[in-house]
């Protein structure tokens, strides 16, 4: 717990508040972290010195190395563990994932994450949660699995708030642009670039700002539209010193010199080039280097060198493939194979052009599989316009202002309609039953672990029901399977008529179905389930061959004040106890003791 303001330090202070405002005035953060590390360190504030440790950590990440930035960070973590912090411990450890992440050790970096999700959602504050859930995104989008990504930053961008307005959710819009590019779909792409270019331009970051708009150059490139990327590049080498050091995060240089020169200003291209390959050593990540060899064969064909060009290329491979985006690999075969036609060579063009085919059909799967995730953080992109929007008619305080924001409101209103329609039928047909209606087990497995967090940080019980209908299988037998479906879409009528609005009923497989119920002890959840057997006796149902009447099932009771909290163990308890249920002769509820 935080300790109450009259206790914190000015060195305290002072730390804490340059980890708030990191993303908003980068130059400002750092150098309160370093007064506030001046300060605590002779007098022993622990604390403060965590805290500092903290925010220098992450600052030296992106401003430095990921080298220099994982030793400031293991520092904090050591500091935090002594006060026996878990909140700073863990958001000490985000920035050590993210520094091996910006090294290219990617599923190392997702396997320092995932693991702390649970405890993460149940500790962390809002942009601090929406910093861990955006660190995982990282992790998938780098393994090419967009649609996991994009679930990941869609949890981040609920937990991101333009009422605090700290600048996180820039960079989560910046995020979401380069996941669409990399799928390809960069219109869209280009319409979230524009609103975090917007939002950036009210911050003192230039980082940010410069990542930005790299990322707008890559999306125009790519549309053949690099003429009009200049303007970005010149933006980009305009802004202040710190964003002209490479760092990890620093001007891809590889990037605007291939746009420079497919737009046809050579000098320029040449210069950006010359500022790539003196920045390459400090950079671990794969594109990087195929952007460069790229921008090598591009400088060469426009000078009127296409051989050397084509000898550029071949000599990058065979490509280092891991952590190497599709994108990346779609420029280089691309760029090869029409070298190739330019100098007659056809057997090896159209075997590189059939290579980026290849390539090309993979990133358009990746994109199908992503597009409901897709659609779900799109609505949510819309929420927080609208929540924005709000807040700058309060600021404006004029009649006339508000009017017209009361217009915009309504549009917006329309289209988070229109998207939430799209949002709900993807998601019904995704997590939802075909015959009861109700969720289906993958439903399960992904709210499961968020519904069990946000009870243990609520100090709430959450109660878990496995209920199995008795003899269903002599109900097939006897009556057809037709008569098996009408039986399970009864029961699930059943539930959703008993069932309050922030309970889950699922079908958990074939005759069986799992409840979860939320702020639910595990006796209130057996008077609910036994009034649900005590309705389901008065059931019958008349078929062709005959009646069926006197329905039961069998249930097991479970909460997270008797089972150990993690999910499995709530689940296996739970199944336990039906199965003891049926043992015990069917058409009852049983409930887990006490251990």
């Amino acid at each position: 717990m935080k300790p109450p303001r009259e206790r914190e330090s000015a060195a305290l202070r002072q730390a804490r508040k340059g980890w708030r405002i990191q993303y908003v005035d980068s130059a400002s953060s750092i150098r309160l972290a370093e007064q506030a590390l001046a300060r605590a360190e002779p007098g022993g504030d622990r604390p403060a010195e965590a805290w500092a440790l903290l925010t220098r950590g992450f600052h030296r990440m992106r401003y430095v190395s990921p080298r220099e930035g994982a030793a400031e960070l293991r520092r904090a973590q050591q500091c935090f563990a002594r006060l026996s912090d878990r909140r700073g411990e863990i958001l000490a450890t985000v920035g050590v994932a993210r520094c091996e992440w910006m090294e290219g050790r990617f599923r190392e970096s997702l396997d320092e994450l995932l693991p702390l999700r649970a405890e993460a959602l149940a500790v962390l504050r809002h942009e601090e949660r929406a910093m861990f859930l955006n660190g995982i995104a990282g992790c998938y989008s780098a393994m090419a699995q967009s649609a996991q990504a994009f679930a990941y930053m869609y949890e981040a961008l609920r937990e991101s708030s333009a009422v605090r307005d700290h600048g996180f959710d820039v960079v989560l819009y910046c995020n979401l642009a380069h996941e669409l590019y990399q799928l390809g779909d960069y219109y869209e792409a280009l319409s979230y670039l524009k609103e975090g270019i917007a939002r950036s331009d009210r911050l003192h970051n230039a980082r940010l700002a410069s990542v930005l708009r790299t990322n707008r150059v890559v999306c125009l490139t790519d549309l053949e539209r690099a003429g009009e990327a200049l303007a970005d590049i010149e933006a980009v080498l305009a802004l202040p010193g710190e964003a002209e050091r490479r760092g990890p995060s620093g001007p891809a240089y590889e990037t605007m010199a291939i746009a420079a020169l497919r737009a046809g200003e050579l000098a320029l291209g040449r210069e950006l080039l010359q500022r790539a390959r003196e920045a390459l050593p400090h950079e671990r990540l794969p594109d990087a280097r195929v952007e460069l060899v790229v921008g090598e064969a591009e400088l060469l064909a426009r000078q009127g060198d296409p051989q050397r060009a084509v000898e550029c290329l071949e000599a990058a491979r065979p490509l280092q493939t891991e952590g190497l985006s599709l994108r990346a690999q779609c420029l280089y075969f691309q760029r090869l194979a029409d070298l190739h036609e330019a100098l007659g060579h056809t057997p090896e063009a159209l075997r590189h052009m059939h290579t980026w085919q290849q390539l090309h059909t993979e990133r358009a799967r990746l994109a199908s599989q992503a597009r409901y995730q897709a659609a779900s953080l799109q609505t949510e992109l819309l929420r927080l316009q609208h929540e924005r929007d709000e807040i700058d008619a309060r600021q404006r305080a004029t009649e006339r202002a508000k009017a017209e924001l009361e217009a915009i409101n309504l549009q917006l209103q329309q289209k988070v309609r229109e998207v939430e329609a799209l949002q709900a039928e993807l998601q019904q047909r995704a997590v939802r039953d075909a015959l009861t209606g109700l969720f289906n087990r993958r439903h399960l497995n992904d709210v499961l672990p968020s519904m069990l967090a946000l009870a243990q940080r609520d100090g709430q019980p959450l109660a878990m029901v496995i209920i199995d209908l008795d003899h269903f299988k002599a109900v097939n037998d006897e009556y057809g399977h037709q008569a098996g479906d009408v039986v399970l879409r009864a029961f699930g009528e059943l539930l959703h008529r008993r069932m309050r609005k922030s309970d889950v009923a699922c079908r958990y497989g074939g005759e069986e179905f799992c409840l979860l119920l939320p702020r639910t002890s595990a006796v209130a959840a057996r008077r609910k389930v036994e009034g649900l057997l005590k309705e389901w006796r008065g059931a019958s149902f008349d078929f062709p061959s005959g009646r069926l009447a006197s329905a039961t099932f069998s249930a097991g009771v479970a909460d997270t004040a008797v089972v150990a909290a993690s999910p499995e163990a709530l689940l296996n308890a739970a199944d336990r106890c039906a199965l003891q249920a049926k043992r015990l002769g069917r058409n009852r509820v049983v409930v887990a003791d006490v251990p």
